[in-house]
């Protein structure tokens, strides 16, 4: 009876042990991932009108995180309630704060990547 009591006590140790070695080694906090999705009106979601070759696209993003955005021309941007971040075919990352609707009518940027922060 004692030595299954110890065997038991042992396990509840080595358990124990083993939750507290992994809380230690897992990092903690939030995921993000930004995701494309559905526009709809009224949302205040990231909005970027663009083209390339010939073809058009209107794409809404939300949630925090990077994606390539593939080289696409930008024609529009609507922050809605996302600061933004695009990197250029240059190579220079532009900032662009919420609530703000900025057109390229003129000189659309090359976008190839974008980043909710």
């Amino acid at each position: 009876m004692i030595s299954t009591t110890k065997r038991a006590m042992r396990s509840g140790a080595v358990a124990f042990a083993a939750a507290a070695a992994f809380t230690m080694t897992v990092p903690t906090g939030d995921a993000f991932a930004i995701d494309h999705i559905p526009c709809r009106a009224g949302e205040n979601y990231l909005k970027i009108w663009s083209h390339l070759n010939g073809r058009t696209s209107v794409d809404c993003y939300a949630n925090r995180g990077k994606t390539n955005f593939g080289g696409w021309w930008v024609d529009k941007i609507s922050t809605g309630n996302n600061d933004l971040i695009y990197s250029d075919a240059n190579g220079d990352s532009v900032k662009i704060d919420r609530w703000h609707e900025i057109s390229f009518p003129n000189r659309p940027p090359k976008v190839n990547a974008i980043e909710i922060l």
